[in-house]
């Protein structure tokens, strides 16, 4: 029985994060949950997951410890924080689902290795909505024994979960690379409706016929109802959550530089995006 196993530990109860964590207590999982804004744990707390007042806490040795957390700078916090490597011990695995640089996690991919623990990143596609209804897209990476270790996990958060072999970073490179495909296409959907409606082209209609026809993916649907609406008030910078582009657009064109590959739109995106502070 699942409730019967040692806790899994949860760091980071944001909007993904408190979603996610609900779909493990759903199926069965029993949680021990760490946010630095404690309250934020009450919901998980009322179905029975237990509170505690610092990340290594969440951990015990040998177990399975899960961090979806803002950025870079936040998860090496807590892989460096006071007793976190020495309470998840040897065999304890940390499955960050966070989208951080691929460098981070390579470095504390090493981090865990030199401490006989393991490390498997699986960063996340969908919306706080899509991870309410497990209805994320999951990307993987790790060495075969983790991942297998992991995947019951990742299956009670997501609709589905896509393998990148054993390199870690090769996760977070694709989650990147989507990431930049959406937030393209989101300027794109603005600009179309701005001119559309300069045309006396109803851009709801417009975006309507569009993502029922040629362009039928989530971002498209999803946004671009969105855009339409409120295409006389919305800029790139005032999408909601829009700081998590400038994160992320930066961390695109980072690789870019690294592969020595070029990237006009990721600068332009990333331009457009910089000055967005995170909440």
């Amino acid at each position: 029985m699942k409730g019967a196993m040692t806790p899994i530990g949860f760091i980071g109860l944001g909007n993904m994060g408190q979603a996610m964590a609900l779909n493990l207590i759903k199926a069965g999982y029993k949680l021990r949950v760490y946010n630095r804004t404690a309250d934020k744990a009450a919901p998980l707390v009322a179905l029975g997951a237990e509170s505690v007042s610092r990340p290594s806490e969440a951990a015990a040795k040998g177990s399975i410890v899960i961090t979806m957390v803002t950025d870079d700078a936040a998860l090496e916090n807590i892989v460096r924080s006071e007793g976190f490597m020495e309470r998840l011990g040897q065999g304890g695995l940390h499955l960050s689902m966070s989208t951080v640089s691929p460098a981070t996690s390579r470095m504390l991919a090493d981090f865990h290795d030199v401490n006989g623990s393991h490390y498997v990143e699986a960063p996340v596609f969908g919306p706080p909505e899509a991870a309410a209804a497990r209805k994320l897209w999951i990307c993987v990476t790790g060495s075969k024994e983790a991942k297998k270790r992991a995947w019951p996990l990742l299956d009670a958060m997501g609709q589905g979960i896509f393998d990148f072999g054993e390199k870690i970073g090769s996760a977070l490179i694709v989650k990147i690379c989507g990431n930049f495909i959406s937030f393209t296409a989101m300027e794109a959907m603005m600009e179309a409706c701005r001119m559309a409606q300069k045309n006396e082209i109803d851009p709801s209609e417009m975006m309507e016929m569009l993502s029922l026809t040629m362009f039928t993916a989530p971002v498209y649907q999803n946004f671009g109802k969105y855009i339409a609406l409120h295409t006389e008030q919305i800029t790139l910078p005032g999408l909601p959550n829009s700081w998590i582009a400038g994160k992320d657009m930066g961390l695109f064109k980072e690789r870019a530089v690294l592969a020595g590959t070029e990237a006009p739109l990721a600068n332009l995106l990333y331009d457009l995006f910089s000055e967005v502070p995170s909440p």
